[in-house]
């Protein structure tokens, strides 16, 4: 049993589904361990509730925390799937992202801004952007994006203030659209500084 002799309390591992693709589950290697696998993450999208825990066969008080997680399931309200969801279930498991092409436009977007002048990382395993917004005000900047027809969300509502968030789910056809709208809200920046 893993402990935590500082706290003197019972450590539980947690492991995104992922993992047991390379292998073995780790659901059998340790006692205290929670697999977790969520639809919306692997299938690109967030805001669709549906997926799993899974709790180690062998762990201990195992009936007691599963109801702890379906009561904190209810306490939320919001971490139930819908009707529509729990009857996709079985056609959700049988999709898949492409890696590649998501890479590819991750690039294509990556490349493009930086030509315009915008800072950004190249996140490895994100499907989005984190862009430096390139006025202080996100909030102001994601509006100039918008009467682009560009829709991001403004860092300040994920707690990174002077930054904007851009979904790479959007279709090939979309991101080149967009292009000449970031290089507009780029230059109504530049011209009024």
């Amino acid at each position: 049993m893993d402990t935590n002799s500082r706290f003197k309390r019972e450590l539980y591992k947690l492991y995104p589904s992922k993992l047991y693709w390379l292998g073995t589950s780790p659901l059998s290697y340790y006692d205290n361990t929670i697999l977790i696998y969520t639809y919306g993450k692997t299938l690109l999208t967030p805001g669709q509730r549906i997926g799993y825990l899974a709790l180690a066969p062998t762990m201990p008080n195992k009936g007691d925390i599963a109801n702890a997680l379906f009561a904190a399931q209810v306490f939320t309200g919001y971490a139930f799937p819908n009707a529509l969801l729990q009857q996709a279930i079985a056609d959700l498991d049988r999709l898949s992202i492409d890696i590649e092409h998501l890479q590819e436009k991750r690039d294509r977007m990556v490349e493009a801004l930086r030509a315009m002048g915008y800072e950004l990382q190249v996140p490895e395993g994100r499907f989005y952007l984190l862009v430096r917004s390139p006025i202080e005000d996100d909030w102001k900047f994601s509006d100039l994006l918008a009467d682009q027809h560009i829709f991001c969300l403004p860092g300040t509502v994920v707690e990174m203030p002077g930054y904007f968030r851009l979904s790479l789910t959007a279709n090939d056809d979309m991101i080149e659209r967009a292009l000449p709208g970031f290089e507009a809200a780029i230059k109504v920046c530049r011209e009024a500084t």
